[in-house]
């Protein structure tokens, strides 16, 4: 399967915000419930992504206006990101490989669409295959191939 069929899930978990936007701004929509926020240019290309752990490292070492400082200030620079395009299978992999819970989705002009999540992803990895392997003991069966 390809991550475009899994856009609008992906659309569900999307919070962006605007590369001058203060992390006080951040921080609230990650209150709400995403685990990242995407930081965009005024082009609405994304530039970075900010978690909670961003935002708790940020406010650890704080004092008065470096408190109210810009997202992308803090903001993870280099995003792994995926396209719809891209096989789930390939998005599993380099999330395992990174380590990541969540992947942004972009467009061709880096534009987000949405942002997919390693359980989403599992989800349907793990049902694609449940499905394959009911098949082959069909087909060993003879179930429906006579």
């Amino acid at each position: 399967m390809f991550v475009e069929g899994m856009l609008e899930v992906a659309r569900e978990k999307l919070a962006t915000i605007a590369e001058d936007a203060r992390l006080i701004e951040a921080a609230k929509l990650l209150s709400s419930g995403p685990d990242l926020v995407v930081v965009c240019d005024s082009e609405g290309a994304l530039r970075g992504v900010v978690t909670k752990t961003d935002i708790v490292r940020q406010i650890s070492v704080c004092q008065g206006a470096t408190c109210m400082c810009p997202a992308s200030t803090v903001m993870t620079r280099d995003v792994a990101l995926c396209r719809g395009t891209d096989l789930l299978q390939d998005v599993s992999k380099l999330m395992k490989a990174r380590h990541l819970k969540n992947i942004p989705v972009v467009d061709g002009d880096n534009r987000p669409l949405g942002v997919l999540t390693a359980r989403a992803v599992l989800r349907v990895l793990l049902s694609d295959a449940e499905y394959e392997e009911a098949q082959l003991v069909d087909y060993v069966k003879g179930v429906g191939y006579r």
